[in-house]
């Protein structure tokens, strides 16, 4: 069960022990044990069927119809975005963003967090008039307006082209700068888990196999050789040797 943030051991946001999670008589999770301090980002990598999202899912509070067992705690005030802005089409931008908002200044409240993803003026449009990387920015707007203890971003980026996604990288690193959540990212990105975590996990067969703190400075540059050493490691760790023979590193 989840309890609120007051009751977290160890001064950490998220406490998950021995966490269980299967589907069908299948286990997808197998003892998880994960700590995430306040304002700590980390992303979690694994292979395809790993239990990336299961594990998301559950620190969300979204698989009530899941069996499982184990200790978890997480704070009340938490957000996810997910990889599609999952907008409703029939609403306008800004009602998007303070849908479910309580307050007087819930409509200001989200003009500024439309100015903060670079959509200041956008907020009558339709979500059909935005871009792919716009509906996204909207996304984080709605997640962040909620000033959350938890971010949880299930690939937010994996639909978007490269420059957009760049583009989106610095944007959520100023934002949490700002904001300062707690960020649990799911990623098939090694590139983009080093760029902008504290720590990477890496899931594999339901456990946790790596525990990798990232000692870079910000801003992060895939030229640094630090940055091509983590980079290589956690590929190693997910099976990947080398890089295929024409792609530069």
């Amino acid at each position: 069960m989840a309890t609120d943030v007051g009751g977290l051991k160890n001064s950490g946001l998220v406490h998950a022990r021995d966490l269980h999670r299967g589907f069908d008589g299948r286990a997808v999770l197998q003892g998880i044990d994960l700590d995430i301090a306040r304002g700590e980002f980390v992303a979690l990598l694994g292979r395809s069927g790993s239990g990336k999202s299961t594990l998301l899912r559950a620190l969300a509070e979204l698989d009530y119809d899941v069996p499982g067992s184990g200790e978890l705690e997480v704070p009340a005030n938490r957000a996810v975005v997910f990889q599609d802005s999952r907008l409703l089409p029939w609403a306008r931008v800004l009602d998007n963003v303070v849908l479910g908002l309580a307050g007087r200044d819930a409509k200001e409240r989200g003009r500024q967090a439309l100015a903060e993803v670079g959509l200041a003026g956008r907020e009558r449009a339709w979500p059909k008039e935005l871009s792919g990387g716009e509906q996204q920015r909207v996304a984080l707007a709605r997640s962040l307006v909620r000033e959350p203890d938890l971010l949880l971003a299930d690939e937010p980026f994996g639909a978007l082209d490269a420059l957009t996604r760049i583009k989106m990288h610095v944007l959520l690193q100023e934002l949490c700068a700002k904001h300062r959540p707690a960020v649990l990212l799911v990623t098939h990105d090694v590139d983009e888990a080093v760029l902008l975590a504290d720590r990477v996990l890496v899931l594999q067969e339901g456990r946790i196999a790596v525990d990798q703190r990232i000692d870079l400075a910000r801003p992060r540059r895939h030229r640094e050789p630090a940055f091509n050493e983590y980079r290589e490691l956690l590929l190693e760790s997910l099976g990947v040797d080398r890089e295929p023979t024409g792609v530069p590193a």
